[in-house]
């Protein structure tokens, strides 16, 4: 397991913030996991994956970071089952599928996240999720100090959330995934449109973290922000995107205080115009 002082996390969250931690680990097994929180019980630990859909809004912390991005990240294969550890990128599962054939995460090619991460929030587009792919989660439960197992049908996924979301004291360890055989030619087409479409409408020449704010019934975020004026609209150096109202660019140097004060803007101007109350779907640490 590696432990890094002080470590610059620049390179570990899409938004590019400049933040650092005053220790950071990277496990390679669950004893380094157990061993981690069994040794260090009394500080407070902040997981990140792949780093995406997270906003540090502090320069500097005290916490132990728990660092899940380029570690922790076996895969194994066997017939239509994908068993994989929780710091997998889901973009590199679906080209493992690919290759192998089996269809089902075609979607995750272009939604940036490690597996644990999209677990944790029930990731998904187009109306395709993780729990639909699900069959049981593995996990380690801090405060009982114990390794354990959960079916797909225990965890009580809905939008944007999940049985891990609820309970943060449980870390998402492996993940077991049934895919479907198809042909990998259509797979392949299927996973190239889905990057296109998205690319054509989500900006890509800035850091950001994805959408900023879960759909409310009824509405779309995007034609609200559109239609109050906000697209361009900037904070320090956070900006809301101009090519969709739904994503927070780091166009110039954003602290996290910038970007969480440009989404308190957005929320309060939603508010007060369409008296919708928008969840933030990304994680604030």
């Amino acid at each position: 397991m590696r432990v890094l002082d002080r470590l610059d996390l620049t390179a570990y969250n899409s938004y590019g913030v400049c933040a650092v931690c005053a220790k950071a680990f990277f496990p390679d097994s669950e004893a380094d996991i157990r061993e981690l929180y069994r040794s260090r019980p009394d500080v407070p630990k902040v997981l990140l994956g792949s780093g995406h859909n997270v906003i540090l809004s502090r320069q500097f912390y005290e916490q132990d970071f728990v660092i899940f991005s380029g570690n922790f990240d076996s895969v194994e294969i066997g017939g239509d089952t994908i068993v994989s550890e929780a710091g997998a990128l889901m973009e590199d599962l679906s080209i493992v599928a690919m290759n192998k054939s089996l269809s089902g995460l075609e979607i995750f090619y272009d939604i940036p996240s490690s597996l644990g991460g999209a677990v944790v929030m029930n990731a998904g587009a187009g109306g395709e999720e993780i729990k639909d792919l699900l069959l049981a989660v593995r996990y380690y439960d801090t405060l009982s100090d114990e390794f354990k197992e959960i079916a797909r049908e225990e965890m009580d996924f809905e939008y944007r959330n999940s049985f891990f979301q609820r309970n943060p004291q449980m870390i998402v360890l492996k993940a077991m995934l049934r895919l479907i055989p198809g042909n990998k030619q259509d797979i392949l087409e299927k996973m190239n449109r889905i990057k296109a479409q998205r690319s054509a409408k989500q900006p890509k020449e800035f850091p950001n973290a994805g959408s900023v704010f879960k759909r409310p019934p009824g509405r779309y975020v995007g034609p609200m922000i559109e239609e109050l004026g906000l697209k361009g609209f900037s904070l320090g150096g956070a900006r809301v995107s101009e090519k969709h109202g739904g994503f927070v660019v780091n166009f110039n140097r954003a602290c996290g205080a910038d970007i969480v004060n440009l989404i308190t803007e957005i929320r309060a101007r939603v508010r007060e115009r369409y008296n919708v109350e928008l969840e933030i779907e990304q994680r604030i640490i």
